[in-house]
C-alpha cells in the first residue's frame, strides 16, 4: 500500500498517526455510505423493509468509531509478491491489522481485519518461521492517541525472539470498565484455538490468567468471520456461570463488530418453571447425576400401554378393523426405535391409517395420501392413540416424579438407591406446578423431560464458559443445544467450586455429547503477576494433583503482600488496604467469604468508600468493588485485597471445595494481592 502524503514524511510515527487519521475519516465515509441507503424502491412489502432496515442499523452501529478504542494496533511488511501458496501480499506492500476492515473510497483496504488469513502472521511469525513477514510492527496507545510504535525485526536470524515491550505494557494496562478484548495480545497458542475450525468441538483447560475467556469470545468472532451466513441461519450462543460475568463481558464481542451473539445462563436456558426452592447439597448432586436420565425416560414412556381392542373405522357404508395385535406391533416398534416420545405419537395414528388404507386397497379401492391423513384424524383412532400413548407434560410428569415416592420408586429401581430416592423426595408434595418450590436442579430435570418429549433445537455453536462448575445434567442441557453444531469449552478443573464439579475433561465431554472433541491446555498466563500466581498454585496438589502449575510471562512480579493482624483489627486492615489500593491507577476487588459481605459493606459505607456489586460497570469515580467469593471466578480486577482466607475455605461444605474457592480468590489480581488473616492460613499455603 503506497505510503500516505504526510508534511512530515521522515517521521515514522507522524506517518502513522496520519495514517491513523485517515483510517479513521475512512471509517466515517463507510458509514454514513450506509447511512444514506434509501431503501423505500428495493423492498417489496413492509417486511423485507423491516428486515431490511434492521439489517442497515446493525451495520451502522457495527462502523461505529470508537475513540478510545484503537482502530488499527499492528502492521505487516511481507517480503514477497503473492504466490501460489503464500499469504496475500505483495513485495514492499503493508498491511495494517485492526479490529474491522476499513477501505478507502476506491475500496482499497487501509486497515484489515484480524481475523483475515492474511493477519494470521501477525500471531504468528516468528524469526524461526517468518511466514513470508519481513517486520512486524506493534502501536502503542494512550487515550486513543497513537504514542509509539516497535519494530521486530523477523529477517534477522541472529537472535532469539524478544519480548514486547508494547505487548507487555498492554497487558499489564490498568483495567476500569467491563472486559475488554485481547485481539492485541493474542498469543500463538491462543490463536491457534481462536482460529481452529469450526467442524469440531474445542475444550480448552486454563489456568488463571491464560485468556480461557477472552479466547473463547475471540472464537465466536473468528467464527462469525470464516461461517458468517451458516452461522446467521443456526445461531451462536455464550453461556456464562451468572449474570455478573455475562454483565461483565458482554461489550467484548460489539468492540469486534458482533452485535448478534446471545449470551444465556445455564438456568436461562432450563427456565421451563419459577425457580424459587433450594436444595440440600446431596440432594442437587444427585439430582444432578447422568443416571437421573434414565429414570426420567422410564417415567416419561410410563404411560405408553398395550392396546386390549381392535380399532374400527368407519368410513361411508364400509367398517375397516385393524386388530389389536397389529397396532401392538406398531407401538413396540416405535418404542424400539428410541424416538422422541412427542414424535412417536404423531406417528402412531398415521402408522395406523396406513394399516388401514392396506386393507382398502385390498378391496380394490385406491385410497391416497389424503385418505391417509383423514383416517389419522378419525375420532375411532384418536381415541386409541390417546389411551395407548397418552400426552406427556414434562413438567407434570417432573413434579409426580419429586413427590410421589411410588413412582419415583417404580422408575428408579436399579438406577438409584432407596437412600437416594428418599433424598431427592420433597418432603411436603406440592399441590400443583406453579405453587411448587422447584430447585435450579429441578429446572434441568425438567429440560431432560421436555427433550425426551420434543427435541430441543440445536444452535451452530456454543461457547460454555466455566463449564467444570456444570453437573451432567447440565452438561446434557447444554449438549442438547449443539447436537448439530460444535462447541467451545472452557474451563479450569482447579476451579471447580461445586459438589459435583468435573472430574475430568473427558468425562464431561461425554455427557456434552462431544466425546470426540480435543483438549487443549493454557498454562502460560498472562494476567496473574508471577508471585501471585506462584502463591496461589501451593493449593493445586490438593485442589487438582493432576494439572500442571501455571507459569506467567509477566516481568513484573506485581505488589504482592500477606499480613497477618489481630482479630480486632482486621477490620481495620482492611479499610485501610483497600484505601491504600485506591491510591493507585485501576479497579480495586474486595474479596471475601460470602458471610462477611454484609458486615464489610457495612465498614466501607462508614467509611465514605463507595463501593459497586459484582458486574457493574467501574468507573473513574466507582473502581472498588466488594465481591463475594462466591461470585468471583471469571472477574478481574487491577488490585485485589483478600479478606479472610480461613472464612473462604470453611464457607464451603467441604475443605476441597473451599481450598478450590480460595484459589479462585487469590487469582483474581491482574497488578497485586494484599491478603489479609487473623485466622490461621490454610496449611496447603505453607
Amino acid at each position: 500500500m503506497p505510503a500516505p502524503h504526510v508534511s512530515n514524511a521522515n517521521d515514522p510515527l507522524e506517518r502513522e498517526r496520519t495514517h491513523l487519521s485517515s483510517s479513521r475519516a475512512a471509517l466515517r465515509a463507510m458509514r454514513a455510505d450506509v447511512e444514506a441507503l434509501d431503501i423505500k424502491d428495493v423492498t417489496a412489502n413492509w417486511v423485507n423493509a423491516a428486515v431490511l432496515e434492521r439489517q442497515i442499523e446493525d451495520r451502522i452501529t457495527a462502523l461505529a468509531d470508537l475513540a478510545h478504542t484503537p482502530l488499527f494496533f499492528g502492521r505487516l511488511d511481507y517480503t514477497h509478491a503473492p504466490g501460489a501458496d503464500q499469504a496475500e501480499g505483495a513485495e514492499g506492500e503493508q498491511f495494517y491489522i485492526g479490529r474491522r476492515h476499513v477501505h478507502d473510497a476506491d475500496g482499497d483496504p487501509m486497515v484489515i481485519d484480524w481475523r483475515a488469513p492474511v493477519s494470521q502472521p501477525f500471531y504468528r511469525a516468528s524469526k524461526k518461521e517468518p511466514m513470508d513477514v519481513r517486520m512486524r510492527r506493534r502501536f502503542g496507545y494512550t487515550g486513543g492517541e497513537l504514542t509509539a510504535y516497535e519494530d521486530e525485526d523477523l529477517t534477522d536470524t541472529s537472535g532469539a525472539d524478544q519480548a514486547s515491550r508494547l505487548l507487555q505494557t498492554e497487558i499489564e494496562r490498568p483495567r476500569v470498565g467491563p472486559m475488554r478484548d485481547i485481539v492485541a495480545t493474542i498469543q500463538p497458542e491462543q490463536d491457534e484455538i481462536v482460529r481452529a475450525g469450526i467442524g469440531g468441538t474445542v475444550c480448552v483447560q486454563g489456568a488463571p490468567g491464560t485468556g480461557k475467556t477472552a479466547v473463547g469470545l475471540h472464537r465466536v468472532a473468528y467464527l462469525l468471520y470464516a461461517h458468517r451466513e451458516r452461522l446467521a441461519r443456526t445461531g451462536t450462543l455464550v453461556i456464562g456461570p451468572n449474570r455478573s460475568f455475562l454483565h461483565y463481558i458482554e461489550q467484548v464481542l460489539p468492540a469486534l463488530g458482533e452485535l448478534n451473539v446471545a449470551q444465556a445462563t445455564v438456568d436461562d436456558l432450563v427456565a421451563h418453571v419459577e425457580v424459587r426452592g433450594t436444595d440440600r447439597a446431596e440432594a442437587a448432586r444427585i439430582k444432578g447425576d447422568a443416571r437421573m436420565a434414565e429414570v426420567l425416560r422410564r417415567a416419561v414412556r410410563s404411560g405408553v400401554t398395550m392396546p386390549e381392542e381392535s380399532v374400527v373405522v368407519v368410513r361411508g357404508s364400509r367398517r375397516w378393523r385393524v386388530p389389536a395385535y397389529e397396532i401392538e406391533e406398531i407401538v413396540r416398534e416405535l418404542l424400539g426405535r428410541d424416538i422422541r416420545y412427542g414424535a412417536a405419537r404423531e406417528a402412531l395414528p398415521q402408522r395406523i391409517a396406513h394399516a388401514v388404507l392396506v386393507r382398502m386397497e385390498q378391496a380394490g379401492e385406491a385410497p391416497d395420501d389424503r385418505v391417509q391423513d383423514a383416517v389419522a384424524r378419525n375420532a375411532a383412532v384418536k381415541a386409541a392413540v390417546k389411551a395407548v400413548w397418552p400426552a406427556v407434560d414434562p413438567v407434570k410428569l417432573v413434579l409426580r416424579l419429586l413427590s410421589d415416592a411410588e413412582f419415583l420408586a417404580e422408575h428408579a429401581d436399579g438406577v438409584l438407591s432407596a437412600e437416594e430416592q428418599a433424598e431427592i423426595l420433597w418432603a411436603k408434595p406440592a399441590r400443583g406446578v406453579k405453587s411448587a418450590k422447584w430447585s435450579v436442579a429441578d429446572a434441568v430435570l425438567v429440560d431432560e423431560a421436555a427433550d425426551l418429549v420434543a427435541r430441543t433445537p440445536s444452535l451452530g455453536h456454543v461457547v460454555l464458559d466455566e463449564a467444570q462448575d456444570l453437573s451432567p445434567m447440565q452438561y446434557r442441557a447444554v449438549g442438547r443445544r449443539c447436537t448439530t453444531g460444535s462447541a467451545t469449552i472452557l474451563g479450569d478443573l482447579a476451579q471447580g467450586t461445586t459438589p459435583w464439579a468435573t472430574a475430568s475433561w473427558e468425562e464431561a465431554l461425554a455427557h456434552l455429547g462431544k466425546p470426540e472433541a480435543a483438549v487443549e491446555e493454557l498454562t502460560q498466563g498472562f494476567r496473574v503477576p508471577r508471585e501471585v500466581i506462584a502463591y496461589a498454585s501451593r493449593l493445586l496438589p490438593a485442589i487438582a494433583p493432576g494439572l500442571a502449575e501455571a507459569t506467567s510471562v509477566r516481568e513484573a512480579a506485581g505488589d504482592f503482600s500477606v499480613r497477618a493482624v489481630t482479630g480486632g483489627e482486621l477490620d481495620a486492615a482492611v479499610v485501610a488496604a483497600c484505601r491504600e489500593s485506591l491510591e493507585r491507577e485501576g479497579s480495586i476487588g474486595l474479596i471475601a467469604a460470602d458471610a462477611r459481605i454484609e458486615a464489610l459493606g457495612a465498614l466501607l459505607t462508614e467509611a465514605g468508600m463507595p463501593y459497586l456489586a459484582p458486574g457493574e460497570e467501574t468507573t473513574a469515580q466507582a473502581r472498588l468493588t466488594l465481591v463475594p467469593a462466591s461470585l468471583a471466578k471469571g472477574l478481574e480486577y487491577d488490585y485485589v485485597v483478600l479478606d479472610e482466607p480461613a472464612a473462604v475455605v470453611s464457607g464451603e461444605p467441604d475443605e476441597r471445595t473451599g481450598l478450590r474457592r480460595l484459589y479462585v480468590a487469590l487469582t483474581r489480581a491482574v497488578s497485586g494481592l494484599t491478603v489479609l488473616h487473623a485466622e490461621p492460613l490454610p496449611g496447603q499455603l505453607g
